[in-house]
């Protein structure tokens, strides 16, 4: 049998220790790491299928949506209606399915339905509150609630937006709260804004309308 060197048989302790320590570390830490990165595997495959779900959703929400914004521009309120119900139904929560509730507000506006697109709008607005398509919902909300007779509240939408679009937009939506303001028996509010659009606005189309106003509210005096 060969023999062994002192040095030699240290190393053969120091080694074997290490691979204890090493088998400890396994068995305490080791099967915790790898059940550590098996849910992380699993939460980064949930989360990619999830999208690729919310994806396809999408896709499919978004074909649907433009059938229907076909048969609005071509005047069928009725059949776009129907399918952007749809839409919401079994699409709610994407970005088509949230714009089916717009496409719903024009659908009923234009088919004399105020009160129903007033509705939608703000349906629309609560699921979609920022961005330029807000702001035309908000628009079409305003012209709808006039419509309806809600002078009050259309009148307080009118200004909301005022300098969100041009300067000749905010001209308008100045002439339409003042528009409101009148139909509630409030001329002098009228005369305010209507001031306000022929100074701040003086250049665009609706400023001499404004004056023209102004001048009938006056000679209305008692």
């Amino acid at each position: 049998m060969a023999l062994e060197s002192p040095r030699s048989s240290q190393l053969t302790d120091e080694g074997g220790e290490a691979l204890d320590r090493l088998q400890g570390f396994w068995e305490r830490w080791g099967r915790a790491a790898l059940a550590v990165i098996a849910v992380a595997v699993l939460v980064g495959a949930g989360i990619y299928f999830l999208r690729r779900s919310q994806e396809n959703r999408e896709g499919q929400a978004a074909a649907r949506l433009a059938e229907a914004n076909a048969l609005y521009w071509q005047g069928d309120y009725t059949r776009s209606t129907e399918i952007s119900k749809q839409v919401v139904q079994q699409y709610g929560g994407t970005p088509s399915g949230n714009d089916a509730l717009r496409l719903q507000g024009d659908n009923a506006f234009w088919s004399g339905d105020f009160k129903g697109a007033s509705e939608q709008y703000k349906a629309y607005l609560k699921k979609v509150p920022g961005g330029l398509l807000s702001d035309a919902a908000r628009r079409s909300l305003a012209y709808a609630l006039e419509s309806d007779k809600q002078y009050a509240e259309a009148a307080k939408s009118y200004e909301v937006l005022l300098g969100k679009f041009d300067r000749n937009s905010s001209a308008e939506f100045l002439w339409g709260a003042a528009r409101c303001y009148r139909a509630l028996g409030q001329p002098a509010e009228a005369v305010t804004l209507l001031k306000r659009l022929e100074t701040e606005f003086g250049e665009t189309s609706y400023a001499r309308a404004a004056l023209l106003t102004i001048a009938e509210i006056e000679a209305s005096k008692p």
